[in-house]
């Protein structure tokens, strides 16, 4: 008898006779064989099964595929995959690995060797790419779920210490000089920083006593908010991650570093014309919940004159660049198109401002960039200027400059921006 079903030992013989004891035998054999399986069943739950996973194996098959040099798919297949070029992924590879001993290649507790950096980042950006859970990587990677899930935690975190001064930064000087340009001679509007909006991310594993703080109306589901700043190239220059989904934009403006530097006086001072009248600050494109702030600028919700309806326009085609950053942020990684799995806030910030930061690098390695070289200010002391926030919140400088933005318009000889006659 087989020594891996020992409850087999006890089947009884059957008679040969048809006669009504087959019945009750039949059952008395089930019986056992279920009671049998089940005790069986207990005893092997109590050990823990140890699965020997080939680490070097699964390196190798990762450098045969992608890395060698006669790799086995093509640099098309490894951005569509890897949502980046090989050159990058490999620079990330090299900086996280000289940034966090934890990516380093070592020895394990039974002196064999770990896995290496090259598996450990490709871990995690399969993660941030698919959003598939961590076991995912089991059978080609041949690596556990919990060293995924570690992998994945531990890369979010040493992106956001290596890249996130250079690739989160706040707009310099220089870079305020770029935008202005990029964005007169894209959507003719002097003085514009970028788009403002705000977007949503599902909390699946959002605790039972914090979904009402994070559920509204309007969704299904928990959400964490994140705000947003995006200029013509898509770049993203400020975010802000964490606000309850149960918040509108003028809450989680209210709770914003958007304008800290302004309140302290680090701002960089960068003027700019229009319609012959100077403006100290720029301003952002937002949609109409936003107040009528002098740093904001609305569409009209009603024109009537022509050239209100043109600058309508205008402005709806360039707000579409933070739509637009957010449609290819959530295509692009799709974690951030799936319930987060994450148990705290403070985890799903890491895993958004890690995306944040690839995406902007992805910009800058395509050459997309509208500034691609950080030139820092000069260091400035903070000191709180009381003014500061009268500034920002002044109606009469956010009308005025409305106006002019309108005249501006008017005075460029734009066809696509024409009124119809059946519109008027």
């Amino acid at each position: 008898m087989d020594s891996k079903f020992p409850f087999l030992s006890t089947i009884p013989d059957f008679p040969d006779d048809g006669d009504a004891s087959s019945s009750d035998s039949s059952l008395v054999f089930f019986q056992n064989l279920i009671q049998q399986a089940e005790l069986l069943d207990t005893a092997s739950s109590s050990k823990k099964n140890y699965v020997r996973r080939d680490r070097v194996g699964g390196h190798e098959t990762l450098m045969a595929d992608y890395f060698d040099e006669n790799p086995k798919f093509s640099e098309d297949t490894f951005r569509h995959r890897f949502r980046m070029s090989k050159s990058l992924f490999l620079k990330i590879v090299s900086d996280v690995e000289a940034y966090d001993e934890w990516f380093q290649e070592g020895l394990d507790g039974r002196m064999k060797k770990s896995f290496t950096p090259l598996q450990k980042v490709t871990s995690a950006i399969k993660q941030l790419a698919t959003g598939n859970p961590p076991d995912e990587g089991d059978e080609y990677l041949n690596m556990s779920e919990r060293t995924s899930r570690e992998c994945l935690e531990y890369f979010c975190e040493t992106v956001c210490k290596r890249y996130g001064g250079e690739f989160l930064r706040r707009p310099t000087s220089h870079d305020i000089a770029l935008l202005y340009q990029a964005h007169e001679d894209r959507h003719h509007l002097p003085g514009m920083l970028g788009s403002l909006d705000c977007t949503h991310f599902v909390w699946r594993m959002c605790p039972t006593e914090l979904r009402g703080q994070y559920m509204r109306g309007d969704h299904q589901y928990p959400t964490v908010m994140l705000e947003a700043v995006a200029s013509q190239d898509l770049w993203i220059w400020h975010a802000f991650c964490g606000p309850a989904g149960s918040q509108n934009d003028i809450n989680v403006l209210q709770q914003s570093p958007l304008f800290l530097a302004q309140r302290n006086g680090t701002a960089p001072n960068c003027p700019f014309q229009v319609n012959n009248h100077l403006y100290k600050r720029g301003y952002y494109l937002t949609d109409g919940i936003y107040p009528t702030w002098s740093v904001f600028v609305k569409s009209f919700p009603y024109p009537h004159d022509p050239n209100e309806k043109k600058f309508k326009r205008q402005h709806e085609a360039a707000r579409k660049d933070v739509e637009r950053a957010f449609g290819v942020l959530k295509s692009k990684w799709g974690i951030l198109n799936r319930p987060m799995r994450s148990k705290t806030v403070k985890k799903i910030m890491s895993i958004v401002y890690t995306c944040l930061i690839l995406h902007n690098m992805i910009i800058k390695d395509d050459r997309r960039a509208i500034a691609p070289v950080h030139i820092q200010d000069p260091p400035v002391e903070p000191v709180f200027d009381d003014t500061a926030y009268t500034e920002l919140i002044d109606e009469d400088t956010h009308w005025r400059l409305k106006h002019d933005l309108v005249e501006h318009l008017r005075s460029l000889d734009l066809p696509h921006l024409e009124v119809d006659s059946d519109e008027e």
